[in-house]
Protein backbone atom coordinates (compact mmCIF):
# COMPACT_ATOMS: atom_id res chain seq x y z
CA UNK A 1 0.00 0.00 0.00
CA UNK A 2 2.76 2.42 0.96
CA UNK A 3 4.69 1.58 -2.20
CA UNK A 4 1.61 2.15 -4.35
CA UNK A 5 0.92 5.49 -2.63
CA UNK A 6 4.53 6.59 -3.11
CA UNK A 7 4.33 5.68 -6.81
CA UNK A 8 1.14 7.73 -7.23
CA UNK A 9 2.72 10.73 -5.48
CA UNK A 10 5.86 10.53 -7.62
CA UNK A 11 3.73 10.33 -10.75
CA UNK A 12 1.68 13.38 -9.81
CA UNK A 13 4.55 15.61 -8.60
CA UNK A 14 5.56 16.72 -12.14
CA UNK A 15 2.01 17.89 -12.81
CA UNK A 16 2.13 20.08 -9.72
CA UNK A 17 5.56 21.48 -10.53
CA UNK A 18 5.14 22.15 -14.24
CA UNK A 19 3.02 25.36 -14.02
CA UNK A 20 5.77 27.03 -11.99
CA UNK A 21 8.19 26.54 -14.89
CA UNK A 22 6.47 29.46 -16.56
CA UNK A 23 8.59 31.60 -14.22
CA UNK A 24 11.31 29.27 -12.86
CA UNK A 25 14.22 27.98 -14.93
CA UNK A 26 14.24 24.20 -14.36
CA UNK A 27 17.04 21.68 -14.44
CA UNK A 28 16.86 18.38 -16.27
CA UNK A 29 17.17 14.84 -14.97
CA UNK A 30 20.41 14.32 -16.99
CA UNK A 31 21.85 17.41 -15.29
CA UNK A 32 20.86 16.09 -11.87
CA UNK A 33 22.46 12.75 -12.70
CA UNK A 34 25.70 14.42 -13.79
CA UNK A 35 25.84 16.45 -10.59
CA UNK A 36 25.12 13.34 -8.51
CA UNK A 37 27.97 11.46 -10.18
CA UNK A 38 30.41 14.38 -9.98
CA UNK A 39 30.43 14.99 -13.73
CA UNK A 40 30.83 18.45 -15.24
CA UNK A 41 27.83 20.60 -16.14
CA UNK A 42 28.32 23.82 -18.07
CA UNK A 43 25.16 25.83 -18.51
CA UNK A 44 24.19 29.48 -18.96
CA UNK A 45 20.43 30.04 -19.04
CA UNK A 46 19.39 32.64 -21.60
CA UNK A 47 15.94 33.89 -22.63
CA UNK A 48 14.64 33.07 -26.07
CA UNK A 49 15.24 36.69 -27.10
CA UNK A 50 18.99 36.07 -26.69
CA UNK A 51 19.00 32.97 -28.88
CA UNK A 52 19.43 33.37 -32.62
CA UNK A 53 16.11 33.09 -34.48
CA UNK A 54 18.00 30.83 -36.86
CA UNK A 55 18.54 28.29 -34.07
CA UNK A 56 14.90 28.39 -32.99
CA UNK A 57 13.79 27.66 -36.55
CA UNK A 58 16.49 25.05 -37.21
CA UNK A 59 15.53 23.07 -34.10
CA UNK A 60 11.84 23.13 -35.01
CA UNK A 61 12.64 22.07 -38.58
CA UNK A 62 14.89 19.26 -37.35
CA UNK A 63 12.95 18.03 -34.33
CA UNK A 64 9.26 18.87 -34.66
CA UNK A 65 7.90 20.55 -37.76
CA UNK A 66 4.38 20.62 -36.33
CA UNK A 67 5.47 22.21 -33.05
CA UNK A 68 3.33 25.32 -33.44
CA UNK A 69 0.26 23.29 -34.39
CA UNK A 70 0.35 20.15 -32.28
CA UNK A 71 -1.06 19.82 -28.73
CA UNK A 72 2.25 18.53 -27.38
CA UNK A 73 2.16 15.18 -29.17
CA UNK A 74 1.94 14.08 -32.79
CA UNK A 75 -0.52 11.19 -32.97
CA UNK A 76 0.38 10.33 -36.55
CA UNK A 77 4.07 10.06 -35.73
CA UNK A 78 3.29 7.96 -32.65
CA UNK A 79 1.22 5.52 -34.71
CA UNK A 80 4.03 5.22 -37.25
CA UNK A 81 6.58 4.63 -34.49
CA UNK A 82 4.45 1.91 -32.91
CA UNK A 83 4.09 0.15 -36.26
CA UNK A 84 7.86 0.30 -36.70
CA UNK A 85 8.69 -0.90 -33.18
CA UNK A 86 11.12 -3.77 -33.08
CA UNK A 87 11.62 -5.71 -29.89
CA UNK A 88 8.84 -5.78 -27.33
CA UNK A 89 9.24 -2.88 -24.92
CA UNK A 90 10.88 -0.55 -27.40
CA UNK A 91 9.23 2.42 -29.09
CA UNK A 92 11.23 4.41 -31.62
CA UNK A 93 11.02 8.07 -32.46
CA UNK A 94 7.81 10.12 -32.60
CA UNK A 95 8.86 12.55 -29.88
CA UNK A 96 7.81 16.17 -30.30
CA UNK A 97 9.81 19.00 -28.76
CA UNK A 98 7.26 19.10 -25.94
CA UNK A 99 7.65 15.37 -25.32
CA UNK A 100 11.43 15.70 -25.27
CA UNK A 101 11.10 18.56 -22.82
CA UNK A 102 8.85 16.47 -20.57
CA UNK A 103 11.28 13.55 -20.74
CA UNK A 104 14.32 15.69 -19.93
CA UNK A 105 12.56 17.45 -17.06
CA UNK A 106 10.85 14.54 -15.34
CA UNK A 107 11.76 11.13 -16.75
CA UNK A 108 14.72 8.95 -17.64
CA UNK A 109 16.64 8.46 -20.87
CA UNK A 110 16.29 5.41 -23.08
CA UNK A 111 13.36 4.00 -25.04
CA UNK A 112 10.49 2.02 -23.58
CA UNK A 113 6.72 1.89 -23.72
CA UNK A 114 6.58 2.61 -19.99
CA UNK A 115 8.48 5.86 -20.31
CA UNK A 116 6.48 6.80 -23.40
CA UNK A 117 3.23 6.12 -21.53
CA UNK A 118 4.32 8.56 -18.81
CA UNK A 119 5.76 11.06 -21.28
CA UNK A 120 2.66 11.54 -23.46
CA UNK A 121 0.26 12.87 -20.77
CA UNK A 122 3.06 15.00 -19.35
CA UNK A 123 3.60 16.56 -22.77
CA UNK A 124 -0.11 17.29 -23.09
CA UNK A 125 -0.02 18.91 -19.64
CA UNK A 126 3.04 21.03 -20.45
CA UNK A 127 1.34 22.22 -23.61
CA UNK A 128 -1.71 23.17 -21.56
CA UNK A 129 0.03 25.08 -18.75
CA UNK A 130 2.97 26.63 -20.62
CA UNK A 131 3.03 28.82 -23.75
CA UNK A 132 4.75 27.39 -26.81
CA UNK A 133 7.42 30.08 -26.57
CA UNK A 134 8.25 29.06 -23.00
CA UNK A 135 8.35 25.34 -23.87
CA UNK A 136 10.89 25.98 -26.62
CA UNK A 137 12.86 28.30 -24.34
CA UNK A 138 13.09 25.59 -21.68
CA UNK A 139 14.01 22.95 -24.25
CA UNK A 140 16.81 25.03 -25.73
CA UNK A 141 18.19 25.62 -22.23
CA UNK A 142 18.15 21.98 -21.08
CA UNK A 143 19.16 20.11 -24.25
CA UNK A 144 22.70 18.71 -24.25
CA UNK A 145 24.89 20.26 -26.94
CA UNK A 146 28.34 19.00 -26.15
CA UNK A 147 30.25 15.89 -25.04
CA UNK A 148 31.35 17.22 -21.66
CA UNK A 149 28.16 18.47 -20.04
CA UNK A 150 27.55 21.49 -22.25
CA UNK A 151 23.86 22.04 -21.55
CA UNK A 152 21.72 24.62 -23.31
CA UNK A 153 22.13 26.64 -26.47
CA UNK A 154 24.49 29.20 -24.95
CA UNK A 155 27.00 26.63 -23.69
CA UNK A 156 26.65 24.66 -26.92
CA UNK A 157 27.31 27.70 -29.11
CA UNK A 158 30.30 28.75 -27.04
CA UNK A 159 31.79 25.25 -27.12
CA UNK A 160 31.23 24.66 -30.83
CA UNK A 161 31.84 28.13 -32.28
CA UNK A 162 33.27 30.32 -29.53
CA UNK A 163 30.36 32.72 -29.71
CA UNK A 164 27.05 33.49 -28.05
CA UNK A 165 23.86 31.71 -29.10
CA UNK A 166 22.44 35.03 -30.26
CA UNK A 167 25.25 35.39 -32.84
CA UNK A 168 24.80 32.06 -34.60
CA UNK A 169 24.49 32.06 -38.38
CA UNK A 170 21.83 29.91 -40.07
CA UNK A 171 24.43 27.29 -41.01
CA UNK A 172 25.91 27.16 -37.49
CA UNK A 173 22.40 26.88 -36.07
CA UNK A 174 21.66 24.01 -38.43
CA UNK A 175 24.84 22.20 -37.37
CA UNK A 176 23.81 22.48 -33.72
CA UNK A 177 20.35 21.15 -34.58
CA UNK A 178 21.97 18.23 -36.40
CA UNK A 179 23.79 16.98 -33.30
CA UNK A 180 20.82 17.03 -30.91
CA UNK A 181 20.14 13.28 -31.07
CA UNK A 182 23.63 12.49 -29.75
CA UNK A 183 26.04 15.33 -28.86
CA UNK A 184 28.65 12.80 -27.78
CA UNK A 185 28.95 11.01 -31.11
CA UNK A 186 28.07 14.04 -33.26
CA UNK A 187 29.88 17.37 -33.10
CA UNK A 188 29.21 20.84 -34.45
CA UNK A 189 32.74 21.80 -33.46
CA UNK A 190 34.27 19.18 -35.76
CA UNK A 191 31.31 18.18 -37.98
CA UNK A 192 31.56 14.94 -39.92
CA UNK A 193 29.91 14.24 -43.26
CA UNK A 194 26.56 13.29 -41.66
CA UNK A 195 26.36 16.50 -39.61
CA UNK A 196 27.29 18.61 -42.62
CA UNK A 197 24.68 16.90 -44.80
CA UNK A 198 21.97 17.29 -42.17
CA UNK A 199 22.91 20.92 -41.62
CA UNK A 200 22.58 21.61 -45.33
CA UNK A 201 19.18 19.91 -45.36
CA UNK A 202 17.97 21.96 -42.37
CA UNK A 203 19.17 25.22 -43.92
CA UNK A 204 17.18 24.45 -47.07
CA UNK A 205 14.09 23.41 -45.12
CA UNK A 206 14.31 26.51 -42.91
CA UNK A 207 14.33 28.69 -46.02
CA UNK A 208 11.41 26.78 -47.52
CA UNK A 209 9.32 26.58 -44.34
CA UNK A 210 10.27 29.87 -42.73
CA UNK A 211 6.97 30.26 -40.86
CA UNK A 212 7.23 27.04 -38.81
CA UNK A 213 8.42 29.11 -35.84
CA UNK A 214 5.59 31.66 -36.03
CA UNK A 215 4.28 30.77 -32.55
CA UNK A 216 7.60 31.58 -30.84
CA UNK A 217 8.49 34.81 -32.58
CA UNK A 218 8.81 37.90 -30.48
CA UNK A 219 11.30 40.39 -29.11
Amino acid sequence: MCIALAAVVLTLVPYAIAPFYRFIDPVSTPMLWRWATGAQVERVVVPLSRISPALRLAVIVAEDGSFCRNPGIDLGAIRDALRQSGDVGEARGASTITQQTAKNLFLWQGRSFIRKALEIPLALWLNLVLPKRRILEIYLNIAEWGPNGEVGAEAGARWAFGKSARELTPHEAAELAAILPNPVQRSARTPDLLVRRLAGLYVRRAAEFSTLDACVRGP
